[in-house]
């Protein structure tokens, strides 16, 4: 009868959610060992973030470093954008210099000198138009062409015979396109068409 007493005692203790009162040796080794588990699962879990925590402060860092690296790599850029075109406009500098030299060395023929002069000026000019094509500068067509507000700049009407209404018949500043902009309007003279008779 004691027995069954104290079975029912540990049943209702059992639903009461107390531990249950008879000691196992092993059983305490089993709740220890528990602990002891949850302790270095929580330990590898802290040392995990920190680990994470660690990594993420370093890529961090190293954003920070490349935003302020392209940002000076990009004022750089910005700085000496033109260089290399100013580089090739030197030497038509030069070849000016050297028409200006021309121009004043005494010469005995005055015509002769005039006109090497006059090459001179020429070659740079061609020298110069290479180099403005080499970086992507065309000069626009205008002259016969119908007049077009993207390109062109119209100065002034005149009646024409020749050219038809609307059509480009003189030029009075050449125009120029850059890769696919327009960098300077043309100037230009635009045709009426023919002349009305009263």
């Amino acid at each position: 009868m004691a027995d069954e007493v104290k079975g029912q005692e540990l049943a209702g203790k059992r639903k009461q959610g107390e531990a249950d009162p008879i000691e196992h040796p092993e059983g305490a080794a089993i709740v220890e060992g528990a602990e002891t588990s949850q302790e270095s699962e929580t330990e590898a879990l802290q040392r995990e973030l920190a680990d994470t925590r660690d990594q993420m402060m370093r890529i961090a860092a190293d954003f920070d470093n490349f935003k302020k690296r392209t940002e000076r790599e990009r004022s750089k850029l910005l700085k000496y954008a033109g260089e290399n075109i100013l580089r090739d406009l030197l030497s038509t500098v030069d070849n000016l210099d050297r028409a200006i030299e021309q121009g004043s060395a005494a010469a005995e023929d005055k015509g002769k000198q005039l006109q090497a002069m006059v090459q001179g000026v020429e070659l740079t000019r061609k020298g110069l138009v290479a180099t403005l094509e080499r970086f992507g500068v065309e000069p626009l067509a205008a002259i016969g062409l119908p007049f077009n507000p993207d390109e062109h700049d119209a100065l002034t009407m005149e009646a024409s015979a020749d050219m038809a209404a609307n059509h480009v018949l003189r030029e009075f500043l050449r125009g120029y396109r850059f890769q696919d902009r327009i960098l300077r309007h043309a100037q230009v003279v635009v045709s009426s068409g023919p002349e009305k008779t009263a």
